[in-house]
């Protein structure tokens, strides 16, 4: 057993000046618009090589590393998104990459794999003539170190049959494509167990969930499976089949989600295997033989895994006790799971990522994720709780400028995108930022965010532009109430569905904010759902009308003339996620309606600050812009 566990390298968790007044070790603004040094990174199958984005002069290329010599390789850029990637074998990558495609003069986004050799020498399209705009769903990979998967995917856009996704057994090493099962009316996913079998596919009619069809093995037909009573949207499905002909499911049957046994076939729910009273169970790592839980992933306060593997529960035991619990998270694994990726920091740190060979006690530094930050600790960052005007219980994150008293400060509300989304305790570049410039910033998880029930989820329908920005107002009393803010010095800061919410207060709650911005926003739901709908297909259609009973009463392009604060409005003309003709809609009614505005189009920037230049450039203009209106 370790009886401690080292880190190799500088001490990591330096600490913080306190300091009062003007900060005389203040951090550049290039610090926060620096791009994460490593990102994402998978450790091999053997444990010697790893595959990551990394920053190279201010933008992002895939790149394969080896952890023990050699010079490092990286795929040829192009303007192609790179969304994912994972070892299939020692020797081969599959990375899950998307484009804009015009079809019958509709711009839409179309997804696919390529299987990339580990020296980036070869680079393979995955059966290319039969392919539809959604190919990027990989459903198994073998663990025999062969270079097999199975992929789920559209097969073209002509016929309903087409566009209802089939599975096929690729060979990524030559981008073969094998049809092992043909698509099924209404099923849009499929799932696969361990040996590789296609074992059920999830019926989805006008974006419900309507049951789902199953078989046993692969030489039984699908049959129809219907669970009486249940909520459409709650039909139970399994995510890992066991050995011994059961299954492990999520299940939000009393009140959260929960991971479940399931019997086989009647897909009864059995015993509960985890679950938590106060927030939902989102994922699950299955074992290396991937017929069982081996960890399930949840956000409390901050994100962790509760590991059922005895020896990756002495592991992360061991470094809770030397690095402070939730300082230290396993981000990734060898075939064998004794070699290990491990990110260090707390959440006002960057951090950095260290490989662990488990059988010595040593850690290894790989990369800062900062190269400015390195292991500096900036403001503090914590939970608060506080009660909406209804009564909702609503759960934020705060973050707390360095050096200043905690009385009378600034505020910046930060709202989170989705909305089905949430914010923890996490290093968090906006808000760091924001801090430094001497503002307290608060990160509602207003009441339609994830994580904290289905009940509390399901408070957000039809609320867009009306509770859920109540939500946020209420945060502003609560820190007011406690003399931490000074009220009339607020301003609402946020991206994507954030964006929607500055553009609503600015509109709808100007009396509460001096300012908003909004990077990359909704200002127009209904053109919001028409664009999804080419994007994502006719089922999007339940989910948008589930946000508002009026689109245009909610929706801030149509008030213009209502707007009563400031807004800096920014947004990416690559951006593929909410295209750049929603703020430009809203720019040009606030233009007619004489209020006061600015606006930043990036020409390269996409939904997502992709390059360190675009991160520059906003900080900048939001520094500029909240000097003018909101100085700290």
């Amino acid at each position: 057993m370790r009886k401690s566990v080292l880190i190799s390298g500088l001490a990591l968790f330096a600490s913080a000046r306190g300091l009062a007044g003007p900060l005389p070790d203040a951090v550049p603004i290039e610090a926060f618009a620096e791009l994460p040094t490593i990102e994402s990174p998978d450790l091999s199958p053997d444990g010697t090589k790893i595959v990551a984005k990394i920053a190279v002069r201010g933008k992002q290329v895939l790149l394969v590393k080896s952890l023990f010599g050699g010079a490092p390789v990286s795929m040829a850029q192009s303007d192609i998104d790179i969304n994912w990637w994972r070892w299939v074998n020692n020797d081969w990558i599959v990375v899950g990459v998307g484009d804009e495609v015009n079809l019958y003069g509709e711009d839409l986004y179309a997804t696919s794999i390529v299987g990339v050799s580990a020296d980036m020498k070869k680079m393979l399209a995955v059966d290319p003539q039969r392919t539809g705009l959604v190919a990027d769903d990989v459903i198994w990979i073998a663990q025999d170190g062969s270079p097999r998967l199975l992929l789920s995917k559209e097969t073209g856009i002509k016929t309903e049959s087409e566009w209802y996704p089939s599975v096929f057994d690729v060979d990524i090493s030559t981008g073969k494509a094998k049809q092992v099962v043909y698509s099924h009316d209404g099923v849009w996913n499929w799932s696969a167990d361990s040996n590789g079998v296609v074992r059920y596919g999830v019926i989805w009619d006008e974006g419900k969930k309507r049951g789902g069809i199953y078989r046993a093995s692969a030489s039984d037909d699908f049959h129809k499976i219907k669970l009486a009573g249940r909520e459409a949207d709650s039909i139970p499905e399994p995510v890992v089949f066991r050995t011994d002909g059961t299954a492990l499911a999520f299940d939000d049957g009393e009140g959260r989600d929960a991971l479940y046994e399931m019997e086989l076939p009647t897909f009864k729910l059995g015993k509960k295997v985890f679950g938590d009273d106060r927030y939902d169970v989102d994922t699950l790592v299955a074992t290396a033989a991937g017929n069982d839980v081996a960890a399930v992933g949840i956000a409390r306060n901050r994100k962790f895994y509760e590991w059922f593997d005895p020896y990756l529960k002495e592991i992360q035991g061991d470094l809770d006790k030397s690095l402070g619990p939730g300082n230290a998270r396993i981000v990734s694994w060898n075939c064998d799971r004794k070699k290990l990726l491990v990110e260090v920091g707390d959440p006002s740190q960057a951090g950095a990522i260290y490989y662990w060979d488990t059988d010595f006690a040593e850690m290894q530094r790989i990369s800062w994720n900062s190269e400015i930050l390195t292991n500096r600790k900036l403001s503090q960052v914590s939970t608060v709780r506080y009660k909406a005007r209804d009564g909702t219980n609503i759960e934020a994150v705060l973050t707390m400028p360095r050096g200043r008293s905690a009385k009378n400060l600034p505020l910046i509300v930060m709202p989170h995108g989705g909305p089905g989304a949430r914010d923890s305790e996490e290093y968090d570049w906006w808000s760091q930022f924001l801090a430094e410039q001497g503002y307290v910033v608060i990160k509602p998880n207003y009441r339609g965010s994830t994580g904290y029930g289905t009940a509390f989820h399901d408070l957000g329908n039809g609320q867009w532009g009306l509770k859920m920005q109540d939500d946020l107002i209420d945060a502003i009393t609560h820190l007011a109430d406690q003399g931490v803010i000074d009220p009339k010095r607020v301003c609402i800061v946020g991206g994507s569905y954030g964006g929607y919410a500055a553009m609503r207060a600015a509109q709808r709650d100007f009396p509460h904010y001096r300012c908003a911005v909004s990077y990359a926003g909704i200002s127009d739901l209904g053109a919001m759902l028409r664009y999804d709908r080419n994007l994502l297909g006719k089922g999007v259609e339940s989910y948008w009308k589930k946000q508002a009973s009026d689109f245009s009463a909610v929706s801030p392009r149509f008030h213009a003339a209502e707007f009563g604060a400031p807004i800096l409005i920014a947004h990416g003309i690559k951006d593929k996620r909410v295209p750049v003709k929603q703020s430009r809609m809203l720019v040009s009614e606030l233009q007619k309606a004489g209020k006061p505005y600015e606006y930043l189009e990036q020409k390269l920037g996409d939904h997502h600050f992709s390059r360190s230049e675009d991160r520059l450039e906003f900080l900048k203009k939001l520094k500029a812009f909240l000097d003018k209106y909101n100085p700290a």
